[in-house]
C-alpha cells in the first residue's frame, strides 16, 4: 500500500475508534483486552500516537521514550485522544519523503514504516473499542489485512523479542482464501522464520494450517478473534503455541 493510502486509512480508523469509545463510555469493559476498560484503551493508544508523532516531527534517530499516559477521563480524555490522533495524521501528511528517524522494523523508508505501523496499531485498537459495544465490527479490506499479516509475521515475529518458540521444530501455514497470499511460518528455538508465497503456497507439509479470509486471519493472529473464526487443520497445539505466546507489546 502507498503511504498516502495508509495515512487516509489511519485517519478513518482513529475516527471510528473515538466514535466507538464515546458510544461505549469510559468504564465499558474491552473483551479483547482482558482487564482493560475504554479509558485504558484511549490512554494507551493516545500515548502511542503522540510517541510516534514525535519521531516524525522531532526527527529522533535513536529510541526516544514515550511521554506516559495521562491522568484524564471522560470527555476530557476523549478530546485528548482525538487531538493526538489528528496531530499524528498531520505529522505524517506533512513529513518530507526523505525523513530520517528511528524505526524498529524493516521498511522502505521511515515514513513508510510509521504510516503502516500506526495504521495497524490503530486498526487493532479500533477493533478493541468496537468489541466493547458487542455489535458487528467495521470490516478491514483484504489488501490492508494482508499487509497487516505481513507486518506481524515477517516484522514483529522475526525479531529476537518474539516468544513464539518450540524445542521441536513446527510449521504453521496461514492461507488467506480471498487473496493469493499464503505464509509458511517455521517455528523453532529461534525467532520464527516466515516466507510468503502466492496461490496455494509451499508444497512443504505443515503441522497446522489456519485458513480463512484475510480479515479473519489478521484479527485471529492479533488475538482479536478466537481460532474458531478461521478454519484449523492439523495439530491444534501449534495454533495454541501461537495464541499463547504471540502477544506484542511494541
Amino acid at each position: 500500500m502507498q503511504i498516502t493510502e495508509h495515512v487516509a486509512s489511519l485517519s478513518e480508523e482513529g475516527r471510528l475508534l473515538a466514535a466507538a469509545a464515546e458510544q461505549a463510555g469510559p468504564g465499558a469493559s474491552v473483551p479483547t483486552c482482558p482487564g482493560w476498560q475504554i479509558r485504558h484503551l484511549l490512554r494507551h493508544t493516545g500515548m502511542v500516537h503522540r510517541w510516534a508523532a514525535a519521531f516524525l516531527t522531532e526527527g529522533h534517530t535513536a529510541y526516544h521514550p514515550d511521554g506516559g499516559e495521562p491522568d484524564l477521563d471522560g470527555a476530557e480524555l476523549l478530546a485528548w485522544f482525538r487531538e493526538g490522533h489528528s496531530h499524528l495524521v498531520r505529522s505524517l501528511e506533512e513529513a518530507p519523503a526523505d525523513l530520517e528517524c528511528w524505526t524498529f522494523l524493516p521498511a522502505p523508508s521511515p515514513l513508510a514504516f510509521w504510516s503502516r505501523r500506526q495504521l495497524n496499531e490503530t486498526t487493532v485498537h479500533r477493533v478493541d473499542a468496537e468489541s466493547a459495544l458487542g455489535g458487528p465490527l467495521t470490516p478491514v479490506p483484504a489488501t490492508r489485512a494482508v499487509d497487516g499479516i505481513d507486518e506481524l509475521l515477517t516484522g514483529f515475529h522475526a525479531r529476537p523479542k518474539s516468544r513464539v518458540r518450540s524445542d521441536k521444530p513446527r510449521t504453521l501455514r496461514v492461507r488467506a482464501v480471498d487473496t493469493a497470499a499464503t505464509w509458511t511460518v517455521r517455528i523453532s528455538e529461534d525467532p520464527p522464520q516466515t516466507v510468503r508465497t502466492a496461490g496455494e503456497g509451499s508444497a512443504e507439509p505443515a503441522d497446522c494450517e489456519l485458513s480463512g479470509t484475510a480479515e479473519g486471519l489478521y484479527l485471529a493472529l492479533w488475538n482479536r478473534l478466537p481460532l474458531t473464526a478461521v478454519t484449523l487443520r492439523g495439530d491444534r497445539a501449534v495454533a495454541r503455541l501461537w495464541t499463547d505466546n504471540s502477544a506484542v507489546t511494541w
